[in-house]
This record gives C-alpha cells, structure tokens and sequence, in this order.
C-alpha cells in the first residue's frame, strides 16, 4: 500500500472519529437539558380516548449518529461505511431522513451480531 494511501486512510479515520466526537457531544448536550428541564404540568382533565396506537417518533440525525459512533467505536467501522453506502451515501449527513429508521434498525444489528 502506497504512503498516500495510507494517509489518506489516515485522514478518513480522523474525520470519522471527528464525526462520532461531534455525535458524542450532541448527545450529552441533549441529555444535559433534559435533565435540568422542569417536567411539564399535569393537564387538567384526561384525555377522552388515548390512541390506540401513537405515531412513530421520527429519528433525527443525532440519534442516528450516535449510534453509528458507538458502533465505530465498537470495531464496526467498516460495516458502519458499509452500511451507508447502502443507502447511498459516503457520510451520514448524505443519507435521506427517510431512511434513518432502516439505518438505525440495520446499526442496531451489528452491536448483537456474533
């Protein structure tokens, strides 16, 4: 492997260690003002019927990121490219939100995989 290979190589790593450092912070930034919000008032009357159902939670960018960066950190690096590659993009931010769930689902995979 040539000396510019590697270093480029190299600065991959870095940009993606940079990205789950970035992944990181957002998340313990999250955490942080969650925990020092007050909790919201009980509403005064209860609803009169609860859906039987409730929507699905969107996945923000975040969520799906800090999961991606455990799993590089967790010696997945190459499937965690693997896998955006498979929904069509070279980073995260390049991947359609519409396919974080799917992202997510697959992520969560690798961690219990054996």
């Amino acid at each position: 492997m040539s000396r510019i290979k590697l270093l480029l190589d190299v600065i991959e790593d870095i940009r993606s260690l940079a990205d789950s450092l970035q992944a990181v912070a957002t998340a313990l930034g999250q955490s942080d003002s969650e925990d020092t919000t007050a909790p919201d008032p009980a509403p005064a009357a209860p609803p009169a019927q609860a859906p039987a159902d409730p929507p699905p939670k969107a996945i923000t960018l975040e969520e799906v990121r800090a999961v991606l960066a455990e799993r590089s950190h967790d010696g997945y690096t190459a499937e965690v490219r693997g896998l955006l590659q498979k929904y069509g993009a070279e980073k995260l931010s390049g991947v359609d939100p519409k396919h974080y769930a799917a992202l997510l689902a697959d992520a969560e995979v690798l961690g219990h995989a054996t």
